[in-house]
This record gives C-alpha cells, sequence and structure tokens, in this order.
C-alpha cells in the first residue's frame, strides 16, 4: 500500500471511530460500548471488503494497528466529550451534530476509494461492476454496522444523499483510472473529493432521495433529529 492509500487508511480508521464513539455517547453507551462502537464502525467496512474479495483472514485482523487506533481515537474522543460536558455543560447537541457529520463524511470518502483499491490490489483484472461494488460496500459497511449495533435503521436508508455519494466517489475514481498517464492516487484523490463535495452540498441544500412517509411519528428519544439538515458551520 502506497503512502497515499496508507494516508486514507488512517483518515477513515479516525474519522470512523470519531463517528461510532459519537454515536456511542449519543446512546448513553457506557465506555466499552463507546469503544467497541468507533473500533466496529472503523474497522467493519474493510473486513466486509476483504471478506468479500476473498482476503481472509482480513487485512484488520493481519495488521491490527486500525484496531488500536481506534480505540484510542475512541477514548480520547470519551474523554473529550466528558470534559466538555462538565465545563459548557449539555447544550453541545450542534456540535457533536457537526461533528459526526463529517467524520462521516471523511471515512465514507476514505474507505470508498480504499475499497476500490484492495479489490484492485487483491485482482487487477476485476471488472468495473465489481470495483464500483466493493468500494462502495467498503464505504458504508461500517456505518451500517454502527447503526444496527446502537439498536437504529442504518443512517445510509434514512436520511442525507450517503451511498450515493460513495457511488459518485466511486464512479468518479474508476473513470479517472483509465485516463492516460494518471496514476491510482491521483485516481482516488478525485473519488475522494467527489464524495466530500457531494456530501456538504447534500447538508447544505437538503437533497435527500425520495421516500414515503409512512406517518407514524419517530421516536422522540435515541434518534437523529427529524430533519434531514446538518447544522454546517
Amino acid at each position: 500500500m502506497g503512502t497515499v492509500f496508507l494516508t486514507f487508511e488512517i483518515i477513515g480508521t479516525v474519522a470512523f471511530a470519531i463517528s461510532g464513539a459519537m454515536e456511542g455517547i449519543r446512546r448513553d453507551m457506557d465506555l466499552f460500548g463507546i469503544l467497541m462502537l468507533g473500533l466496529v464502525t472503523a474497522v467493519g467496512g474493510g473486513v466486509v471488503r476483504d471478506v468479500i474479495i476473498g482476503y481472509t483472514p482480513p487485512a484488520a485482523f493481519r495488521h491490527p494497528y486500525c484496531a488500536v487506533i481506534a480505540l484510542v481515537v475512541g477514548a480520547v474522543v470519551f474523554a473529550a466529550v466528558c470534559r466538555i460536558r462538565r465545563c459548557v455543560g449539555l447544550k453541545t447537541r450542534k456540535c457533536m451534530e457537526v461533528l459526526l457529520f463529517f467524520a462521516d463524511t471523511l471515512g465514507l470518502a476514505a474507505f470508498t476509494v480504499l475499497g476500490i483499491e484492495g479489490a484492485l490490489r487483491f485482482d487487477a483484472n476485476s471488472s468495473g461492476a465489481v470495483l464500483l461494488f466493493v468500494g462502495v460496500i467498503t464505504g458504508i459497511g461500517g456505518g451500517i454496522l454502527r447503526d444496527v449495533l446502537a439498536g437504529t435503521v442504518p443512517f445510509v436508508f434514512r436520511k442525507h444523499v450517503y451511498a450515493l455519494a460513495s457511488i459518485l466517489g466511486a464512479g468518479v475514481m474508476l473513470l479517472l483510472l483509465p485516463v492516460a498517464g494518471l496514476s491510482m492516487e491521483l485516481a482516488a484523490l478525485g473519488g475522494f473529493g467527489a464524495v466530500i463535495v457531494l456530501r456538504i452540498l447534500a447538508a447544505r441544500r437538503h437533497w435527500n432521495l425520495p421516500k414515503v412517509h409512512s406517518g407514524q411519528e419517530q421516536p422522540a428519544s435515541g434518534g437523529r433529529p427529524a430533519g434531514d439538515s446538518v447544522p454546517m458551520p
């Protein structure tokens, strides 16, 4: 793995560990639950990718440095939130929403391109459809596992342009790969940027995929805010 993709792996691991830990805090979990949720979110997508492409045991078990990073980040998030709440009270919801959004976005972008890179490294002759699928499932896999363990309908199925952003990023990377003289690293940067841009635009402009409203009210506690917008700084 080159330096660029190693950087993506660290960025994605830290971002998704923050995302998982924040969701655990929102769900009033104890320290163990927060650490486990951060760990599963950070390494879950990569494990799913490796199982799909047949790379077993998964890289997270062969080289557990990402698991260690995730646990450390989860502990830091726990300590930081405890400290902040002691100083400024409980009025931190908006900051937590913004932090969760950007952590989710960075993790999604990083693991989408890592999924494609990992599939190509394992089998350079993989078809475009396979690469697209592996990239997307790597990007969204950790978030799905996080939400299932947190006891809520996965975020990817409910709000914001999430899976669609991953599909766009994977598509951009795959379109850039055949360009003459363009390295995989530059193609990955293009896909990474595409995910981030679409996610931010969707949050600012309140873009969402159409859905049918059941008419039933959402639970008052535990879930994310009823609206699909994220408070942006």
